[in-house]
């Protein structure tokens, strides 16, 4: 067996599954584990991936290497990183060994704001929707503290019980929560415009327009799948929503 030929195989790989965790799109993904084997000389690299797994074979005389993609988040930043290595070794920058050390780093890197960052951006966020769905300025604080308290128990939910949908759900609990309150102290006044405003930060917008640009670029399955992933997210919000708006 080519040791060689296994060691390259395990970094395109590698390069691979982090681009899909981090959310890419699955034809950035298979380009770019290709693109990175061909400019090793491996010119029958072949690569199968869906949102859930990768098949990766460098040559016909290597074996076929498979890894699992148990989770999945959007790391926006990761992906500029894995790009930048990447076109670093397609363009003999680094060596098939450096881009190996270098994205095994950026494995256990974590590139997130902390989670007081995430909860303050996205209740700057959520007032700023407020305005932008045409809604009163005096709603924006109320939309804030909302949506802020919302992606809170989103994150918190999801660390504890690792289901995103189930997560979502809740957090949209939350929102319709804050925001019947805020309409009772009277520190709000459009129910519908703080509610929407709030909930956009859970909104799978990102998953959406991946989905989208798979199927354009002929990926149906991972592109069905992302789309249905997306659609449960904007289930699991509304029917968070609905519940709290039915039972009070």
């Amino acid at each position: 067996m080519d040791t060689s030929s296994v060691f390259a195989a395990d970094c395109f790989l590698l390069a691979g599954r982090l681009l899909m965790q981090s959310g890419a799109e699955t034809y950035r993904a298979e380009d770019t584990m290709l693109r990175m084997a061909r400019s090793q000389g491996y010119q029958d690299a072949q690569s199968f991936v869906t949102p859930t797994g990768i098949i990766f074979s460098a040559s016909h005389e290597s074996p076929t290497r498979i890894a699992q993609i148990p989770r999945r988040a959007t790391d926006l930043s990761k992906i500029a990183e894995i790009n930048t290595i990447s076109r670093a070794l397609t363009a003999n920058q680094l060596s098939i060994e450096e881009a190996y050390e270098q994205l095994k780093t950026l494995e256990n890197k974590n590139l997130f704001r902390s989670e007081l960052a995430q909860v303050i951006y996205a209740a700057i966020a959520s007032g700023c929707f407020v305005i932008l769905f045409m809604g009163s300025v005096w709603d924006m604080p109320a939309a804030a503290i909302a949506g802020g308290i919302g992606h809170w128990v989103c994150l918190r939910v999801n660390a504890i019980t690792k289901v995103k949908f189930f997560a979502e759900f809740t957090a949209s609990i939350a929102v319709g929560l804050m925001t019947l309150l805020a309409l009772y102290i009277g520190f709000g006044f459009e129910e519908d415009k703080i509610i929407i405003g709030a909930v956009m930060p859970l909104v799978p917008g990102v998953p959406i327009a991946n989905a989208v640009r798979d199927m354009m670029a002929g990926h149906f399955v991972s592109g069905v799948t992302k789309g249905a992933e997306a659609s449960l997210t904007a289930l699991a919000i509304g029917s968070g929503i609905a519940f709290v708006l039915i039972l009070f």
